[in-house]
């Protein structure tokens, strides 16, 4: 008996695209996952009814015959999780599954399909596409792994809270600070001088950043990335900080610590761009 063909329907959407025939997803046109089979026919049935509402009676009767006794619930929302995952996607500010309480999920996100495009072999689709030389040491959008917004948000807002509290406790301790820098002679009052500068600056910056990512706001990767320079002088100045604490914490301990703060912002911008689905290709 003769296979059936494969599925040749290719969705596209964001900066994803799945290949129905072969159940690959691939990010960026670079990064191939293979998802599991239940949550493939979830996406599938909801990339087929774009901003359409499909009931969980429809996905139970699409992913288990009716004779089959399983923990639908239990396996449906397995599948949806996994989808949000791998899209870093989320329930409370979905960018591409939307759960509509009581009833069933909604795909909101605008998709394209290619019917007649036919799956390729990824190798001989890795040799086709020549991958371009980046001209940039920084990572690239397609040289990171996906994570998802509920791990990325988190840590991106203790990192603003950790700077917060260096320009707080540099104004609070002002005195100490202008009595160990002044007796520096001119060249301390300069580092003085920027010191309150970018502590002023940094404040109101950080708090937005926080609350950009408390509240989820939509193109946080691209502010933070036109804002990276700016950021970038001001948090490798810094960097320098634990220098004005020296005497109590060694010598060592600072050059150990201002190593890391030297690296942090870095670590920002490619904390984002991992969770940035809806970014531009």
């Amino acid at each position: 008996m003769p296979e059936a063909p494969a599925d040749p329907r290719i969705f596209r959407f964001g900066i994803f695209e799945l290949r129905a025939g072969t159940g690959e997803l691939r990010r960026d046109g670079t990064v191939a996952v293979r998802l599991r089979e239940q949550s493939l026919q979830v996406l599938l049935s909801l990339l087929e009814r774009p901003r359409e509402v499909i009931t969980r009676d429809e996905l139970r009767q699409r992913l288990w015959p009716a004779d089959t006794f399983v923990d639908f619930d239990h396996g449906l929302n397995t599948a949806i999780n996994q989808l949000r995952n791998t899209l870093g996607d989320s329930a409370a500010n979905p960018r591409f599954i939307q759960t509509i309480p009581r009833r069933g999920y909604r795909f909101i996100a605008p998709v394209e399909v290619d019917a007649a495009a036919q799956p390729l072999v990824p190798d001989a689709a890795a040799a086709a596409k020549p991958v371009p030389e980046s001209k940039s040491i920084l990572a690239g959008p397609g040289d990171l792994p996906a994570a998802s917004t509920e791990l990325v948000r988190p840590l991106f807002a203790l990192i603003q809270v950790m700077y917060l509290s260096f320009y707080v406790v540099a104004l609070a301790r002002l005195p100490y600070v202008e009595e160990l820098l002044l007796s520096h002679g001119r060249e301390g009052f300069f580092i003085l001088a920027a010191l309150i500068v970018t502590a002023a600056v940094g404040i109101p910056i950080r708090f937005y950043l926080f609350s950009a990512a408390a509240f989820n706001y939509e193109g946080l990767a691209q502010k933070f990335t036109k804002l990276f320079t700016i950021l970038l002088v001001l948090d490798e100045l810094w960097a320098l900080s634990p220098f004005l604490a020296v005497a109590k914490i060694g010598f060592g301990l600072a050059i150990a610590v201002s190593a890391a703060l030297v690296y942090l912002p870095f670590s920002q911008r490619s904390l984002l761009l991992m969770a940035a689905p809806g970014r531009p290709k």
